[in-house]
């Protein structure tokens, strides 16, 4: 192996063990926490998670060893099933990525009609969609023999080894792309925007009743008024912050692969193979950042870490207690004696 196969390698190993490690944390706050479980958001973030860690147990091992051995890791028919797996898996995290945009557009925006509009019935209803969308285009890619072990990418997914359906191939590849990359961005884009409008026209008017305030305020301090200043700058920068991080993450980690995957399709430019497994790479540090974007990092889930954690180390103390006391009345009878 050269040292680009190496540190891919490597690059592989770490993406795996960090999407693993973080997406059963965020499996465990939603079983622990009725909250969280009762939230229909929780339905979207379950979904995602669960693609997530089927992406981390079936491609990424097998990436992993197309990379070391430099050619197809198992059978044709192992390589098939997780090719299909990668198809579905990928287009069902974008769409439930879409859907949570959608979740907080909604909210958001029509606050007053939000349980109405979107309840457990309502997100079952997408999560249906979004499984028959993503479950659509690898049976058509499996019919016609599309699936199979590509050495740009070290990867078991589409293929066409057939220069005769080259043509048809083509176009498979550019409609799977605009309705499942294009078609989630422009749901993310106009939805987040939408959330990012409203977001700043509160902001304005708490920054016109802040003002007011510390205009008659006459005899506060500086030091509070500076502070309240801060605050302004920090509530206007926070929505702005969270929206470019949802759609941030989602055109650095899958853009690069979708662009390598079409121009791939043209004859005329030669694609370098470490490329191809950096980009694939990218768009597997997806299922890495989607548990922190989404959950990780948000305020109840932290709150249900903490007491995940506290009741741990408290049944862990209860347990060295009793021990101790164990152990203590163990030697009374030898002190007596």
């Amino acid at each position: 192996m050269s040292i680009w196969e190496l540190l891919l390698a490597f690059v592989v190993v770490v993406l795996m063990l960090v999407a693993l490690l973080a997406n059963v944390l965020v499996l465990m706050c939603f079983l622990y926490s009725a909250d969280i479980r009762k939230q229909v958001p929780g339905l979207f973030i379950l979904n995602l998670t669960f693609c997530n860690l089927l992406m981390a147990v079936s491609s990424m091992p097998l990436t992993l060893a197309g990379i070391i051995y430099r050619s197809q890791p198992g059978g044709d028919p192992v390589c098939h099933v997780v090719g299909f797996l990668e198809t579905f898996l990928t287009t069902n995290s974008m769409l439930s990525m879409a859907a949570l945009s959608i979740d907080r557009w909604i909210a958001v925006v029509f606050p007053l009609s939000y349980h109405s509009k979107m309840r457990y019935r309502d997100a079952a209803l997408i999560l249906s969609y979004t499984w028959l969308h993503s479950a659509s285009f690898p049976i058509v890619a499996a019919s016609l023999s599309w699936l199979g072990f590509h050495h740009l990418y070290a990867s078991c997914t589409l293929y066409n080894k057939r220069p005769e359906d080259r043509t048809q191939f083509v176009i498979f590849t550019g409609v799977f792309h605009a309705l499942s990359f294009l078609l989630s961005l422009v749901v993310l884009c106009f939805t987040y925007l939408k959330v990012l409008k409203v977001a700043r026209f509160h902001c304005k008017r708490i920054d016109v009743i802040t003002m007011q305030t510390l205009v008659l305020l006459v005899d506060i301090h500086p030091s509070v008024r500076e502070r309240c200043l801060e605050e302004q700058r920090r509530r206007r920068q926070r929505a702005t912050k969270k929206i470019s991080t949802f759609i941030g993450t989602f055109i650095l980690c899958f853009a690069p692969y979708v662009i390598t995957r079409l121009v791939e399709l043209s004859s005329v430019v030669h694609i370098n193979a470490h490329w191809g497994i950096i980009s694939k790479c990218l768009a597997y540090s997806k299922a890495v950042s989607d548990p922190f974007v989404y959950s990780l990092l948000r305020h109840q889930y932290k709150k249900t870490w903490k007491d995940i954690i506290n009741k741990i180390l408290k049944r862990s103390s209860i347990n060295s207690s009793a021990l101790a006391g164990e152990a203590q009345s163990r030697n009374l009878p030898q002190l007596n004696e």
